[in-house]
């Protein structure tokens, strides 16, 4: 397995704070970091190819469906922008090296339209992704789709309704990513989640149920790495937190308070507990 750390401890964007903390995070023993490119377009894929490089890091690349866009729109032309706001974030991706785009791409966090998911917005998420196949494919990237939290989506929420989604696209570049902390929330059982989705599960997320240190809380880290072991996985797993003064980031993600004496130690410490456990 590899071990990343979401850069979003750090910063909002890809930034100077960002490059230089980047022999830090070789030095804490992580193999790659998790880069945002919610605004594909702007995205520094060169500088973040070329640091990482200078390094001996690898990246992975996260994205959201940024407001005003969404897969499950009744507006066909909204449709239409949001695919190619996720082929422009395949392809921003693929520009910084990394074989893999992951999150929520199927509608705006916080977006809610106050009753439950339709099928109407089912087969539109189906199709919407599945379109996405041949730029994948010339990208050589791989699609990461993220069940979030009961309150920050309604769209898709638990392991068993990722893996039916992707079922229903049945592409082999579009599969799952499972985060801890919205696992912590909606499974019964996390472990039973990450066992759910093995057949599409492409990325971890390693994260505590407060977002702070893992091993800190009280999340069953030990029946989750059982899991990853029996169903042999052998991809990322990526600390993912925020920093807790980011503006409209840390506000997105209900960060009002400082989780831990400082963001690097989320990541510091981290890092040796996942080492010291998997």
């Amino acid at each position: 397995m590899k071990f990343g750390v979401n850069t979003l401890i750090w910063s909002a964007q890809y930034d100077e704070r960002v490059r230089g903390m980047l022999p830090a995070i070789k030095q804490w023993g992580f193999d790659g970091i998790e880069v945002p490119a919610f605004h594909p377009l702007d995205f520094p894929a060169d500088q973040i190819r070329k640091d990482c490089e200078a390094h001996g890091l690898e990246c992975t690349v996260i994205s959201i469906v940024v407001q005003g866009l969404s897969l499950i729109s009744e507006d066909a032309g909204i449709r239409r922008k949001t695919r190619v706001h996720l082929e422009d974030a395949i392809k921003a991706a693929a520009a910084a090296g990394s074989g893999l785009l992951a999150g929520p791409l199927y509608s705006p966090v916080g977006y809610f339209t106050g009753t439950r998911r339709t099928a109407e917005e089912w087969s539109r998420a189906v199709e919407g992704l599945s379109s996405l196949g041949p730029a994948l494919e010339a990208n050589d990237v791989t699609l990461g789709i993220e069940p979030l939290n009961r309150f920050e989506t309604f769209f898709l929420n638990t392991a068993e309704d990722g893996a039916a989604l992707c079922d229903q696209v049945d592409h082999a570049r579009i599969g799952l990513l499972i985060d801890t902390f919205h696992s912590n929330i909606e499974e019964k059982h996390i472990a039973a989640g990450y066992a759910r989705a093995a057949k599409h599960l492409k990325h971890v997320h390693t994260c505590e149920n407060d977002r702070g240190i893992p091993g800190s809380g009280h999340v069953d880290w030990k029946s989750v790495f059982e899991t990853l072991r029996q169903i042999q996985y052998d991809g990322w797993l990526t600390i993912e937190s925020f920093g807790f003064a980011l503006g409209e980031i840390s506000a997105a993600a209900s960060i009002w308070r400082d989780i831990e004496r400082t963001p690097d130690l989320i990541a510091s410490e981290g890092i040796q507990f996942l080492r010291a456990s998997i």
